[in-house]
């Protein structure tokens, strides 16, 4: 009984280790089929505010941060 308490002991104080040591050499960043893409931004022609794409108004003369930007800048 007592040398299964050791071997089990010493399995613990390996697995641990082995966690550890691969924690410093374990890439963080995502796979490259799960990879987040960045998103395009535009700067906005009235305040020169960058603004994501779909979030961007688009208007007759290029892309706005809001509809009040695009009506000043178009009127």
């Amino acid at each position: 009984m007592k040398y299964l308490l050791l071997l089990l002991l010493a399995l613990l104080i390996i697995w641990q280790w082995r966690g550890w040591r691969d924690r410093g050499t374990r890439n963080d960043t995502p796979a490259a089929g799960g990879a987040a893409r960045p998103i395009e931004m535009v700067a906005c022609l009235q305040c020169g505010m960058h603004v994501a794409v779909p979030e961007a108004v688009t208007g007759r003369l290029g892309s706005y941060c809001s509809a009040a930007h695009r009506q000043r800048h178009e009127a």
